[in-house]
């Protein structure tokens, strides 16, 4: 069969193949098991095979290389449009070999093996802590209805374990029985948290990328690691507001008829590299005194929320980064006039 393009719509156990010849017409249609994927792509001749940025996709990616084939990834809402009529497997199939033609479509990098865990190690982290912070939301309520309250803050959930352990404490007994597998768990949690990170900030010394991102003011360890591990080739961006704009960083444009209406961040893309540089602007913000610090930042808090201004400050952070990792350079703060 004389196939130039396939369009390769990834499940777990069925896949759906759409191919076409240079004419466009099409060529191949069918379905297939998972264990007759390798063995069909091994019988083609090298083509262009588009998928859809996935879960499982950079997997696939990397196999159908090996075998020779140019492989594409597609963000699923640029695939969409290319849907005709009712969505099936079909139809996707040749909605994404549609799209993976089109000269101005862009597409995601694919990932090695070592990249994709170096981004699994920043979601684990991620996800203990939010577990972390379950636990202590949790026993901070169950004790407040026994009337213990201690102060806000991470620093003080050694005082809430300490009612729990002292012989004479208010806590009923069978309320110990009930909080006490909570506080064993957030230790548990704990003494992950600090080896993933102790992990992160090893792979993060070795890595040359993320030590030059880490001389931006309010990016440390853990938010230069993300940015490398999730951005490999930073080229696929034309500049560094295409950056932040991929980061959901921008202002969300609803503009016609040459009047531009600008509304709050896009919020698109990768969620946790946003939130960590938000946090990181916010480290940023709090030591920066009315009258005191960066002129812009000053200036800037003195008309406008102090949030607003920390995605302001995030999306410079975002486009600092971006002429970084570029450029292959250091962060050099701005010359005081």
């Amino acid at each position: 069969m004389e196939i130039s393009t396939i369009g390769f719509d990834l499940a777990k156990q069925v896949f759906q193949v759409h191919g076409i010849d240079r004419d466009g017409r099409v060529v191949v249609r069918r379905r297939l098991r998972r264990c007759d994927v390798i063995a069909f792509f091994r019988g083609l001749a090298p083509a262009l095979v588009g998928l859809e940025a996935c879960s499982t996709s950079h997997y696939w990616a990397r196999q159908l290389r090996a075998l020779g084939h140019e492989v594409r990834l597609i963000p699923a809402q640029y695939v969409k449009p290319y849907v005709k009529r009712q969505k099936n497997d079909a139809a996707d199939a040749e909605a994404i070999c549609e799209a993976v033609t089109r000269p101005s479509m862009r597409f995601v990098p694919v990932k090695t093996a070592d990249q994709q865990s170096a981004v699994m190690l920043q979601r684990t982290r991620d996800l203990l802590v939010s577990q972390r912070t379950m636990l202590v939301n949790a026993l901070r309520g169950h004790l407040a209805e026994l009337g213990i309250v201690v102060a806000r803050g991470r620093k003080n959930v050694p005082a809430l374990m300490a009612e729990l352990e002292q012989s004479g404490s208010e806590v009923p007994d069978l309320a110990c029985q009930a909080l006490r597998p909570l506080a064993d768990q957030l230790a548990a949690v704990e003494k992950q948290i600090e080896a993933i990170e102790a992990t992160i900030v090893a792979c993060h010394k070795n890595n040359e990328t993320s030590c030059r991102l880490a001389t931006i003011p309010g990016i440390g360890p853990i938010i230069a690691s993300a940015l490398a591990a999730a951005v490999p080739d930073p080229g696929v961006f034309a500049s560094g507001r295409h950056f932040a704009a991929w980061l959901g960083l921008v202002p969300r444009q609803n503009s016609t008829g040459g009047k531009s209406r600008l509304g709050r961040v896009s919020k698109q893309g990768d969620a946790n590299l946003r939130r960590l540089l938000v946090v990181g602007a916010q480290s940023v913000l709090r030591w920066i005194k009315p009258g005191k610090g960066n002129p812009w930042l000053v200036t800037l808090l003195a008309r406008r929320p102090r949030k607003l201004v920390g995605v302001a400050l995030a999306n410079k952070m975002a486009r600092i980064a971006w002429a970084l990792m570029t450029r292959g350079e250091t962060y050099s703060p701005p010359a005081v006039a």
